[in-house]
């Protein structure tokens, strides 16, 4: 399901045009990108799951094709886990 798919989905169920259900979910993408990379804090959507940062550590990594060592930095990367009541209900 791409956006499109998405923005058509809820324009259909709703009522509203496609370009207010557009802006929205662009919003609501923006604001999840924005609070991820300013370390703010993870989103929690109840029932659906959470956007969150995790640590990776430190670690020696080996480029194979020139035959060197390099060290990746600490770093965060997005992650999302989802919601126990959602991870049921694909399960189903």
């Amino acid at each position: 399901m791409t956006k499109a798919d998405i923005v058509n989905e809820i324009s259909a169920k709703t009522g509203i045009d496609k370009t207010t259900v557009l802006t929205t979910v662009e919003a609501f993408m923006d604001s999840v990108k924005e609070s991820l990379t300013k370390n703010e804090e993870n989103v929690y959507l109840r029932g659906f799951g959470s956007f969150i940062l995790k640590r990776r550590a430190k670690k020696t990594a080996r480029n194979i094709s020139k035959n060197t060592t390099i060290i990746i930095d600490e770093h965060n990367i997005p992650a999302f886990k989802p919601a126990k009541v959602f991870v049921e209900a694909v399960k189903k």
